[in-house]
Parts: C-alpha cells; sequence; structure tokens
C-alpha cells in the first residue's frame, strides 16, 4: 500500500509543477507560496478533522514536535527557492535539478538510519546514474549569461532543503499520525511564507493576483496537499530510500506536461539525461 502512495504522491507532484508554473506568470513568487500554503493547509487540517488524527496533538513527543517544526522551516525554505526559480527558468530543468534532492536524501539515509544500509552499494551505483542524468537535463549552454542561469541556483537551493525536509520528517513522524504531521508542517511553513512576504513589504502583490493565476495556484495547493498526504503516509510506512525515489519520479509528469502546454523543448543530451534519471529511479525502488 505505502509504495502506492508514494505512486500517488509523485503524480500530484508532477501536476503542481505545471499548476504553479500557471500560476506565477504575473504573480510575486514570494506571494504565490504563500497563497498556494494558504490552500494546503486548509486541505491538512480539513483531512486531520475528518479523520479524527487531531486527538493524537497533546501525545507528540517534544522531539517529534522539534522535527516537524524543522522539516516545517525546511520545507517553507524549498518552496520559497523553488517558487523564484520556476519564475526564472523552465519547467523541465527547474524539476530536474529539485528532484535531484533524491542523491542528498538518500545518501544521508544510508549514513544516519541502519535499516537504510541494506544493498547500500547498489544504491550508491543507482545515485551516480541519477547524477549523470539530472547534469545531462540541465543542459546549460556555453556563453549564457549570468541572469540566464540564476535559476539554477535557486533549483539547487530548492533541493537542498528538500532533502533536509525527507530526513527531518522522517525522525518527526515516528508514532505520529501522518495526516496530523502533514498539517502541524505545512502550519510551519504558512507562517514562514506569510513572514517573509511582509518583512519583504509584498503584501500589496495579493492584491495584484488575477482570477485565472489565482485558480492555478489555488489547483497546485490541492494538489500539493494531495501529494504530501500519500508522501508521508509512505515515509511512515515504507523506506526512505525507496519512497522518495519513486516520488521523484514525478519528473515524468512534469516534463510531459511542460512540452504539451508550454511547448518546451528537449535536446537530445537532456533526453537522455531524463532517460538516465528515470532508469537510475526506477531502479533504485525496484532492486534496493
Amino acid at each position: 500500500m505505502w509504495i502506492l502512495a508514494a505512486i500517488f504522491s509523485a503524480v500530484f507532484a508532477g501536476i503542481t509543477a505545471i499548476l504553479s508554473k500557471c500560476g506565477i506568470k504575473n504573480t510575486n513568487s514570494d506571494v504565490a507560496t504563500a497563497v498556494r500554503t494558504s490552500v494546503v493547509l486548509v486541505m491538512a487540517w480539513l483531512i486531520v478533522f475528518i479523520t479524527g488524527a487531531y486527538s493524537g496533538i497533546t501525545s507528540i513527543s517534544a522531539r517529534s514536535w522539534i522535527f516537524l517544526i524543522l522539516s516545517g522551516l525546511a520545507t517553507g525554505a524549498s518552496w520559497i527557492c523553488y517558487f523564484k526559480a520556476l519564475s526564472l527558468g523552465e519547467v523541465s530543468k527547474v524539476a530536474a535539478v529539485d528532484k535531484s534532492s533524491t542523491i542528498l536524501s538518500v545518501l544521508f539515509a544510508i549514513i544516519i538510519f541502519p535499516d537504510e544500509r541494506n544493498l547500500w552499494w547498489l544504491k550508491l551505483i543507482f545515485l551516480a546514474v541519477i547524477a549523470v542524468g539530472t547534469y545531462l537535463m540541465i543542459d546549460i549552454k556555453k556563453g549564457e549569461s549570468k541572469s540566464r542561469v540564476l535559476w539554477l541556483i535557486f533549483a539547487i537551493l530548492s533541493a537542498v532543503f528538500a532533502a533536509a525536509t525527507s530526513l527531518l520528517a522522517n525522525v518527526g513522524i515516528e508514532n505520529v499520525d501522518s495526516n496530523l504531521a502533514t498539517a502541524i508542517r505545512t502550519t510551519v511553513v504558512l507562517v514562514m511564507a506569510w513572514l517573509i512576504v511582509f518583512c519583504r513589504k509584498e503584501a500589496t502583490f495579493v492584491r495584484e493576483i488575477n482570477g485565472k493565476e489565482l485558480i492555478f495556484l489555488i489547483l497546485s495547493g490541492i494538489a500539493t496537499g494531495a501529494s504530501w498526504l500519500c508522501y508521508y503516509y509512505a515515509i511512515q510506512q515504507g523506506l526512505v530510500s525507496i519512497v522518495v525515489p519513486i516520488d521523484r519520479l514525478s519528473i515524468l509528469v512534469t516534463v510531459i506536461f511542460s512540452l504539451i502546454v508550454f511547448k518546451e523543448k528537449l535536446s537530445v543530451k537532456a533526453w537522455i539525461g531524463l532517460a538516465l534519471l528515470i532508469a537510475g529511479t526506477v531502479c533504485m525502488a525496484v532492486f534496493t
């Protein structure tokens, strides 16, 4: 069941990137993050109350609270960087770099968690394949200006924070209902996102969001909420080193939609990179 949840997480995450890109064509990326997080928060807490998971909030240990909060902060940082990268670069390239967080997640999982060390050498081989695939997908042309590759910096930061999120969440959700853990983390992300908006005096941009982009941001938030719920259920029930790679297959969904919706084009080099990235990810899930 947890593998199925991880697959659904990937599908919803792939759709999220496309909806998010549609929602930030003319919208400030920080404001977009905050609006989208608000939608995810409502969805997360609704599920908590529907399932009755709220009753477990008083029994959460101090250790779990700390790691859930830290996970939420890492998630917020990852989202802010991701939205900034999406506003500057092509969806397919940003998604490829963001999904490279698989490499860091699995490496740290092997180091920190004893039960993740099974067939560690095989995992390292597949991680190398994923790394090569990611590099080929970035496909930055020689002579491109710094402003043209600024998206890469934000995408890398997004991947680093996303990797931290997986590891911190894995510790934080021990003995905690996955739906409740998702809602708590989302609350942290929401506070962080709106604080940034107000501290940077970007609140005025909220009124400038047009109706069409607002709809896309809301749909993006719903897709994100669905992805999170599936993802953290899978992490709680399964192995991080398998759940994370399956979730990262969302790049295939993202690339397909980016080609159709945004008419993005992939070079032969990028297609080879995508094939390697997917192959490494699938092998990681199947053989380890």
